[in-house]
């Protein structure tokens, strides 16, 4: 089968430009100015007038609780909201139950993705104080990196032991992504607060207890270990203006080996959502000021921040009540994200060259991943068509999300996903997702 997506506007490696794309068997075929047609006849036509053709969004971060905590989330559902949003491959997280810390449990979530997930996959493993022999066992070419928290976290899963993370940053031989949160820092901040407050304060709080110098102090230390043993450090969700600091805005090449993540929420959210928002927004790091808000935002265009994620966590709302303490930690954006980040360059924010390029390009480029990440000849079709000016409103029978809820209800887009492909297969279009579509694991090339 040839598919032509024919007069959309393709946007790929700072080019926006009008032209037709052919799929066939997977790949991308051909890339067409608005006046050449294809070598063959196509099979089907696509008439993209008046839309953008997108590279697939790749996210680096996200949480799917599959294995162990599927009462709020799975890789069925989770990856069915992907496609809805534009989102062709992710890299989800090792706090599940059990935790992703064995090779054992690695091959366990492989195997049960290529039965469920409708998008691309890979997983990461989690080190642990006392796991370092295990990583030069891991599989490279699938295995998109090591996890690793520097701060609170879940059981085992947390390393706080300097000398296994020295040990850790010398001997990973592949990508350390790291949660930085000093836990020191925090459990000084949270005993003041309660002290004062109660034993479960208001969510106002949360940015004060897990606070600036907490993220800054951790990140910090995980610079100067990749900076001592020349490790691939990647730190996730930065929040602060004061991390920022720490980062160079060289562009993004194998040869940089310190970058950043920001995550959507952190792009959109400030502590003043708070008060409307409550602890819908609740996740770790906190959301912070504006003023780190626009830091990050900043940072997308000056080169400090790498990369665009999503950190995306769902939890029952029945597990957000409360406050600091009893409230949990994180919330579902994956199936907003890219109309998020759209609705950010009509703002100005960003242009829609650079959304490419942190949601697409430098994900494929920062993990090596194999022929993905840009519209390329030959590449994997993973491909998004979103139409600009349409107005809807997100309401609960639009959120594919298990956990049924979003911190986006009653938010009013002008970005739509029309469709999306994975591997030249349409997986969602028309508002509806194809479940006969299955992704594959991501391949790196190291």
């Amino acid at each position: 089968m040839r598919t032509i997506i024919r007069n959309a506007i393709l946007v790929n490696e700072g080019e926006c430009r009008q032209g037709h794309l052919v799929m066939e068997s997977g790949r991308i075929a051909e890339i067409l100015g608005i006046n050449e047609e294809p070598t063959t006849l196509c099979d089907t036509e696509i008439d993209a007038t008046g839309m953008y053709l997108l590279p697939g969004v790749i996210d680096d971060h996200v949480h799917f609780r599959d294995p162990g905590l599927t009462h709020k989330a799975d890789m069925v559902s989770e990856s069915r909201a992907a496609a809805a949003g534009g989102v062709t491959s992710y890299m989800d997280m090792p706090n599940t139950s059990p935790q992703t810390t064995t090779l054992e449990s690695l091959e366990e979530k492989f195997a049960d993705a290529a039965l469920k997930s409708r998008v691309n996959y890979s997983f990461f493993f989690g080190a642990t104080n006392d796991n370092a022999h295990l990583l030069p066992l891991l599989d490279k070419s699938h295995v998109c990196g090591v996890k690793l928290f520097m701060g609170s976290s879940t059981g085992n899963i947390l390393v706080d032991k300097q000398e296994a993370l020295k040990k850790l940053f010398a001997e990973a031989g592949m990508l350390i992504m790291t949660h930085c949160e000093d836990q020191q820092i925090i459990q000084q901040n949270t005993d003041a607060v309660k002290a004062e407050h109660g034993d479960d304060p208001d969510v106002h709080f949360h940015p004060i207890i897990r606070s600036t110098e907490a993220c800054y102090r951790s990140t910090a230390q995980a610079v100067e270990l990749a900076r001592e043993t020349g490790a691939r450090l990647h730190v996730a969700h930065v929040t602060t203006a004061k991390e920022l600091g720490l980062f160079t805005s060289t562009p993004l090449t194998k040869e940089k080996l310190i970058t950043a993540e920001a995550c959507v929420a952190h792009l959109h959210f400030t502590d003043k959502d708070y008060d409307t928002l409550g602890t819908r927004i609740k996740c770790n790091p906190a959301i912070k000021t504006e003023g780190d808000r626009q830091a990050l935002r900043n940072g997308l265009t000056d080169g400090r921040i790498d990369v665009i994620g999503t950190d995306h966590a769902p939890h029952l709302l029945s597990e957000k009540q409360g406050g600091c303490m009893k409230a949990v930690s994180g919330m579902p954006m994956l199936q907003f994200s890219l109309v998020t980040m759209l609705e950010m360059v009509d703002e100005g924010v960003l242009d829609m060259a650079t959304l490419v390029e942190k949601m697409c390009h430098a994900p494929a480029r920062l993990f090596q991943i194999k022929e993905r990440g840009y519209l390329r000849s030959g590449y994997w079709a993973d491909v998004v068509l979103v139409r600009p000016n349409t107005s809807w409103v997100v309401t609960p029978d639009t959120i594919l999300s298990k956990c049924g809820w979003s911190p986006m209800e009653g938010h009013t887009y002008q970005w739509k996903v029309e469709q999306t492909f994975v591997n030249g297969q349409c997986v969602y279009t028309n508002g509806k997702v194809m479940d006969e579509v299955r992704g594959q694991s991501l391949e790196f090339d190291r």
